[in-house]
Protein backbone atom coordinates (compact mmCIF):
# COMPACT_ATOMS: atom_id res chain seq x y z
CA UNK A 1 0.00 0.00 0.00
CA UNK A 2 1.45 3.45 -0.76
CA UNK A 3 -1.67 5.45 -0.41
CA UNK A 4 -1.33 9.50 0.55
CA UNK A 5 -1.53 10.74 4.08
CA UNK A 6 -1.99 13.47 6.11
CA UNK A 7 0.20 13.30 9.26
CA UNK A 8 -1.74 15.22 12.28
CA UNK A 9 -1.22 15.24 16.05
CA UNK A 10 -4.09 15.25 17.96
CA UNK A 11 -4.07 15.29 22.13
CA UNK A 12 -0.17 13.98 21.35
CA UNK A 13 -1.21 10.99 19.11
CA UNK A 14 -0.27 10.72 15.79
CA UNK A 15 -2.68 10.42 13.17
CA UNK A 16 -3.47 10.72 9.71
CA UNK A 17 -6.49 11.55 7.21
CA UNK A 18 -6.03 10.13 3.68
CA UNK A 19 -4.45 12.92 1.61
CA UNK A 20 -7.69 12.30 -1.33
CA UNK A 21 -10.39 13.58 2.13
CA UNK A 22 -8.36 16.61 2.46
CA UNK A 23 -9.09 19.85 0.34
CA UNK A 24 -6.20 21.86 1.51
CA UNK A 25 -4.47 23.06 4.74
CA UNK A 26 -5.06 26.73 6.32
CA UNK A 27 -3.89 28.75 8.89
CA UNK A 28 -6.60 29.56 10.97
CA UNK A 29 -7.22 33.22 11.32
CA UNK A 30 -10.51 34.84 13.05
CA UNK A 31 -12.89 32.15 14.67
CA UNK A 32 -16.11 33.29 15.02
CA UNK A 33 -19.12 32.19 17.40
CA UNK A 34 -21.94 29.94 16.54
CA UNK A 35 -24.67 30.82 19.20
CA UNK A 36 -25.97 27.02 20.40
CA UNK A 37 -23.51 25.12 18.63
CA UNK A 38 -22.44 21.77 20.48
CA UNK A 39 -18.99 22.50 22.02
CA UNK A 40 -16.81 20.67 19.83
CA UNK A 41 -17.94 23.94 16.89
CA UNK A 42 -15.73 26.51 17.77
CA UNK A 43 -17.40 28.07 15.19
CA UNK A 44 -16.75 29.85 11.34
CA UNK A 45 -13.89 31.00 9.46
CA UNK A 46 -13.64 32.07 5.77
CA UNK A 47 -10.85 30.96 3.22
CA UNK A 48 -11.30 32.28 -0.50
CA UNK A 49 -14.68 34.05 0.23
CA UNK A 50 -16.20 30.16 1.20
CA UNK A 51 -17.29 30.02 4.99
CA UNK A 52 -15.76 26.89 6.96
CA UNK A 53 -16.82 25.69 10.29
CA UNK A 54 -14.42 24.70 12.56
CA UNK A 55 -13.94 21.78 14.35
CA UNK A 56 -11.83 21.16 17.70
CA UNK A 57 -10.53 17.60 17.30
CA UNK A 58 -9.67 16.68 21.19
CA UNK A 59 -13.06 18.08 21.96
CA UNK A 60 -15.07 16.19 19.50
CA UNK A 61 -13.10 13.27 20.29
CA UNK A 62 -14.48 13.89 23.97
CA UNK A 63 -10.71 14.65 25.02
CA UNK A 64 -9.69 17.51 27.28
CA UNK A 65 -10.49 21.05 26.02
CA UNK A 66 -7.04 22.63 25.82
CA UNK A 67 -5.27 19.87 23.58
CA UNK A 68 -5.56 21.94 20.38
CA UNK A 69 -2.71 24.48 19.90
CA UNK A 70 -1.89 24.41 16.25
CA UNK A 71 -3.15 27.25 13.83
CA UNK A 72 -2.78 25.24 11.24
CA UNK A 73 -5.69 23.01 10.10
CA UNK A 74 -7.05 20.73 7.30
CA UNK A 75 -9.96 21.45 5.53
CA UNK A 76 -12.32 18.36 4.60
CA UNK A 77 -15.52 18.32 2.89
CA UNK A 78 -17.76 16.37 4.16
CA UNK A 79 -21.41 16.24 1.88
CA UNK A 80 -20.95 19.39 0.13
CA UNK A 81 -19.95 21.35 3.44
CA UNK A 82 -16.35 22.37 4.43
CA UNK A 83 -14.69 21.83 7.99
CA UNK A 84 -11.64 22.87 9.03
CA UNK A 85 -10.43 20.64 11.57
CA UNK A 86 -7.99 22.03 14.48
CA UNK A 87 -5.46 19.67 15.99
CA UNK A 88 -2.16 20.02 17.80
CA UNK A 89 -0.31 19.96 15.11
CA UNK A 90 -0.40 19.49 10.94
CA UNK A 91 2.61 17.35 10.11
CA UNK A 92 3.60 16.43 6.39
CA UNK A 93 2.22 14.49 3.63
CA UNK A 94 3.22 10.79 4.65
CA UNK A 95 3.37 7.79 2.21
CA UNK A 96 1.32 4.63 3.93
CA UNK A 97 3.79 1.48 4.36
CA UNK A 98 1.40 -1.00 5.39
CA UNK A 99 -2.72 -2.06 4.65
CA UNK A 100 -4.75 -0.71 7.30
CA UNK A 101 -4.86 -2.52 10.35
CA UNK A 102 -7.66 -3.45 13.48
CA UNK A 103 -6.86 -1.59 16.35
CA UNK A 104 -6.25 -4.04 18.85
CA UNK A 105 -8.00 -1.41 22.03
CA UNK A 106 -7.31 1.10 24.57
CA UNK A 107 -7.27 4.44 22.83
CA UNK A 108 -10.60 5.51 23.90
CA UNK A 109 -14.18 5.34 23.26
CA UNK A 110 -13.86 8.83 21.40
CA UNK A 111 -10.43 7.33 18.90
CA UNK A 112 -12.46 3.87 18.65
CA UNK A 113 -15.42 5.68 17.25
CA UNK A 114 -13.76 7.77 14.54
CA UNK A 115 -10.43 5.44 13.94
CA UNK A 116 -10.66 3.39 10.49
CA UNK A 117 -7.85 1.29 11.70
CA UNK A 118 -3.87 1.35 12.19
CA UNK A 119 -1.18 1.88 9.53
CA UNK A 120 2.50 2.27 9.33
CA UNK A 121 4.22 5.54 8.12
CA UNK A 122 7.75 6.11 7.55
CA UNK A 123 7.43 8.27 11.48
CA UNK A 124 5.59 4.97 12.87
CA UNK A 125 2.12 3.98 13.45
CA UNK A 126 -1.07 6.61 13.16
CA UNK A 127 -4.39 5.75 13.66
CA UNK A 128 -6.15 6.55 10.47
CA UNK A 129 -8.94 8.77 11.23
CA UNK A 130 -12.04 8.86 9.31
CA UNK A 131 -12.82 12.82 9.10
CA UNK A 132 -16.82 12.49 8.77
CA UNK A 133 -16.85 11.01 11.70
CA UNK A 134 -14.61 12.97 13.52
CA UNK A 135 -16.79 16.20 12.12
CA UNK A 136 -20.14 14.77 13.23
CA UNK A 137 -18.21 14.21 16.99
CA UNK A 138 -19.84 13.08 19.81
CA UNK A 139 -23.31 13.36 18.98
CA UNK A 140 -22.30 10.96 16.96
CA UNK A 141 -22.14 8.41 19.43
CA UNK A 142 -25.42 9.53 21.38
CA UNK A 143 -27.23 8.29 17.72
Amino acid sequence: MNDLLVMLQIDGRRAVIPAADVQSVIELEAIYPVPRAPDYVLGLTAMRSQSLTVIDACLALGLSSDCTTSERAPIVDIDGHLYAIRVDKVDDVVEAQSDVTPISGGFGPGWERVARGMVETDRGPALVIDPKLLVLGSTAAAA
